[in-house]
């Protein structure tokens, strides 16, 4: 195999992934709140990992902030507003359809490598804040109520595996710049993570309707 088709291949394996299930759990510990220090990181470690249309999501905004090429600012803004969501969870404020903003957000961030659109910076900010911001609201239902050790925890390991998996999306395209299929690999990325937005957006309109 070369090694444009083993991207190519990989790229296939996520689709499969993401189709079958956008989001298999998002409670790392079979649905019990972290007690401890340890389970807190490891449950804020695997959230957005085992929530795949997180995992689209984060995946996306890499590659945009990478198509953009204005440095990796945009990405931050993403992973902050996630947190910020997830402080907003536990604080008791709602935000209406947050499944259903996860699912379109996705989406549109799918949509937008497809086309793979460079946005300024700011704008590229203002997006991705939004979307980390109900990405992380969501992802705040399964913290609520533990106790301030593991909290800290989960705070620590959602913000560095988000981080990680954004920025080695950053730097898998721009290390692939050169690569014959960067185009076409790109445009399977981008309808993967527009699949996993679109599944979600219609599982929670149904459940809504």
């Amino acid at each position: 195999m070369t090694f444009s088709n083993a991207r190519l291949g990989a790229c296939v394996a996520f689709a499969a992934m993401a189709v079958a299930a956008p989001a298999w759990a998002h409670h790392v510990m079979g649905g019990e709140l972290p007690r401890t220090f340890l389970q807190g990181l490891l449950s804020g470690l695997a959230h957005p990992v085992i929530g795949l249309d997180h995992l689209a999501a984060i995946v996306g905004v890499g590659i945009l902030v990478a198509l953009a090429g204005r440095g990796v600012v945009p990405v931050l803004a993403f992973t902050g507003a996630m947190i910020a969501g997830v402080a907003i969870h536990l604080g008791k404020v709602g935000i209406p359809a947050s499944e259903l903003l996860v699912g379109l957000s996705t989406l549109a961030i799918g949509a937008l490598v497809i086309l793979r659109q460079s946005m300024r910076a700011p704008v590229a900010a203002a997006l991705f804040g939004v979307a980390g911001l109900v990405h992380g609201y969501a992802l705040g239902e399964s913290i609520v109520g533990a106790e301030p050790a593991p909290l800290v925890a989960y705070f620590a390991g959602l913000l560095i595996i988000q981080t990680a998996i954004a920025l080695a999306a950053y730097s898998a395209v721009l290390g692939l710049a050169r690569w014959p299929a960067r185009t076409t690999g790109l445009t399977m990325v981008g309808i993967l993570v527009a699949l996993a937005g679109g599944a979600t957006a219609v599982a929670a309109a149904g459940l809504a309707g």
